[in-house]
Order: structure tokens, then C-alpha cells, then sequence
């Protein structure tokens, strides 16, 4: 009896010890666990703030990494897992809700096949259908589909139900994000004509297909991993380069409306690296709710050998008069 109650006062003195430490800062490209001590596995995400709470959506990367025989670039890839979702208060400690979107296993004609591409899921909140609306880059294998796709819930956390895809008004969609204005308006932003051109397509009421109405921008420029949101009444668009899983120089443009003209200001990153994007890539960027004008800019660090290594870059999105700017720490917090 009496070693009984050692081993139980020393497990309740101990029990602390074992508990998942909060976070209270952010580590840029350092292992980043939830608050069941697991890795977060989210890749390629995006962000989504519902109810109090924010929700992180992105590719659920496990298993070996592997680079088809068939290759003639390197397109490394993992087998489809599916859609990932966490759930935030403060930006910093997340708790893993499940797959919200999972693989098909035995049809391998279906978009979510394990052989497949599922990428940059973004997931926006349809205030009239009361419907959370998820859309993503589907592609074949050897990337020739170029198509989006697209699936509903009735929760954040879901499951979502996948409706279908295609290439918005006949054209090409690979890197996309999505953004709704002030006004309920909601749009896709994608890398189209071969990555040579992104295009912007005004969403249908129900957020579930692309209207009629819709712009071609930075023709020829070959950039991807689109990141929009909207400060003092102009938007921003933020993207990178094209060169497969390697970073490159980072772009920020701006404009008077979603389907207006685009205006390049270049590069926002200062630091160390800052020319290489901090050997990240953008895919969202996200108001911190509560606090006016402060903004996370969301990159991921590939690790194209090991995908399911892959780490995140979260930064300070700050203003200089009317320039955003990027400024790498290693350390940082609100």
C-alpha cells in the first residue's frame, strides 16, 4: 500500500512535466507541435477565422517521398493523404480536428486518389448557404489536369463532401487561394496558362463555381502561390516565382479592386535571405483578428526529398507607408 501512494504522489508531481508546454511565440522553420505533441501537418494552407476561432486547412503530407520514374522535372510528391484541420484561439497553439477531407483509396479514376494531386486547400464561410465552401488545386499525376477542386461542409471541421472538378471558364488552374471581400464577393486566384498568367474569377453567390466575369493579370510573369488580403481599402497580392520546389524572389502587387489593375512593388522581404523568400513560399496571409492592421504572412519551407518535413515560416506583415513589408526574425510575437 505504502508503495502505492509513492508511485502515485510522484505521478501526480510528475504529470506537469509531461504536459504539452504552450506556445507564446513563433519559431520560423523550427518543428512546430500541436497540443497533443504531435508535428503539425498542414502544407500549402490556409486560413480561415469562424466563430472566435481560427482554422488552418492544408495538404496532410505522410509516407515516403518519391520522384516518379517518368519525371522530366522534379516533381516530387507523396501519395494523397488528404485535407487537414486545425483549430486556433491565438494563432499559436493549434489542435488537430481530423481529416476534414480524406483520399480515395480504390478508385483510381477519382480526383482524391491516393496517385493523385490534392493542393492549396483554402476553405471560405458562405454567409447565405450558411455552407463552408473548400476549393483546391486537383491535378493528375504529371500535373497535365490543371483543374480546381471543389467541396462543402456544414462545420469547419467538417467532413467535407467533394462536389467536382474543372478548369474555371476552360482555363488552366494550379497554385490558388481564394478571398472574400467586404461585400461578400468571393473570388479564385490562380496560376493558369502554363503558370504564365494568374487569373482572378469572380465566384457564383453560392461561392461553388466561377462566374463569367473575370481578369487575366501579370501576363507572361510565371508567378504562383497566390496570398491576397485587403488593407485600408486596397488589396494585396503576394506570390512567388516559378521554379518548381526551390525558393526564389518574392512579389508583392497592389490594386484598387479585386478585377482592377495590378501594380508590382516588388519584393517585400528584408533580411537575411530575403532573395530567396527566407527559402519559403507563400500561401496566405492572415488578419490577426483584434489587433488593426497586424497581419501573419504564411510561407512554406519545402523540403522537396522529404515533403512531410516541410516546415512553416510565419512573419510580421508590417506597413511602410503604403509598401508592406516582410522582415525575417527568428523569434517573434504580438
Amino acid at each position: 500500500m505504502k508503495t502505492k501512494l509513492v508511485m502515485l504522489f510522484i505521478l501526480i508531481i510528475a504529470e506537469p512535466c509531461f504536459a504539452q508546454e504552450r506556445n507564446f511565440r513563433f519559431n520560423p522553420g523550427k518543428v512546430w507541435l500541436d497540443d497533443e505533441h504531435n508535428v503539425i501537418n498542414a502544407h500549402g494552407g490556409g486560413m480561415l477565422y469562424h466563430g472566435s476561432t481560427y482554422y488552418w486547412y492544408g495538404e496532410y503530407k505522410q509516407g515516403k517521398t518519391v520522384l516518379p520514374e517518368w519525371a522530366t522535372w522534379e516533381c516530387y510528391r507523396t501519395e494523397v493523404t488528404g485535407v487537414s484541420c486545425y483549430s486556433s484561439k491565438d494563432l499559436l497553439n493549434w489542435h488537430f480536428e481530423g481529416i476534414v477531407l480524406g483520399a480515395e483509396k480504390t478508385d483510381s479514376l477519382h480526383d482524391l486518389h491516393t496517385s493523385k494531386v490534392v493542393e492549396r486547400p483554402k476553405v471560405i464561410y458562405n454567409s447565405k448557404t450558411k455552407k463552408f465552401v473548400m476549393w483546391m488545386h486537383i491535378d493528375s499525376a504529371d500535373y497535365s489536369k490543371a483543374s480546381a477542386g471543389v467541396a462543402v461542409s456544414d462545420t469547419p471541421t467538417g467532413p467535407f463532401t467533394y462536389l467536382d472538378s474543372f478548369r474555371p471558364n476552360g482555363e488552366m488552374s494550379r497554385d490558388q487561394t481564394l478571398f472574400v471581400d467586404d461585400d461578400g464577393k468571393a473570388y479564385q486566384i490562380c496560376s493558369s496558362e502554363d503558370n504564365a498568367t494568374m487569373y482572378i474569377h469572380l465566384l457564383t453567390d453560392d461561392y461553388l463555381k466561377p462566374t463569367k466575369t473575370f481578369t487575366r493579370n501579370f501576363e507572361k510573369k510565371y508567378r504562383e502561390a497566390p496570398a491576397v488580403f485587403k488593407h485600408h481599402g486596397k488589396y494585396y497580392l503576394l506570390t512567388s516565382g516559378c521554379s518548381g520546389w526551390d525558393p526564389n524572389v518574392a512579389d508583392i502587387a497592389v490594386a484598387d479592386s479585386m478585377l482592377g489593375e495590378w501594380k508590382s512593388l516588388g519584393n517585400p522581404c528584408i533580411g537575411e535571405e530575403a532573395d530567396k523568400t527566407f527559402y519559403g513560399q507563400s500561401t496566405y496571409v492572415q488578419p490577426v483578428i483584434g489587433r488593426p492592421d497586424t497581419y501573419v504572412a504564411m510561407f512554406d519551407r519545402w523540403k522537396k526529398t522529404d515533403l512531410p518535413d516541410s516546415r512553416y515560416i510565419w512573419l510580421p506583415l508590417t506597413f511602410e507607408g503604403d509598401k508592406p513589408k516582410i522582415i525575417w526574425h527568428k523569434d517573434w510575437g504580438f
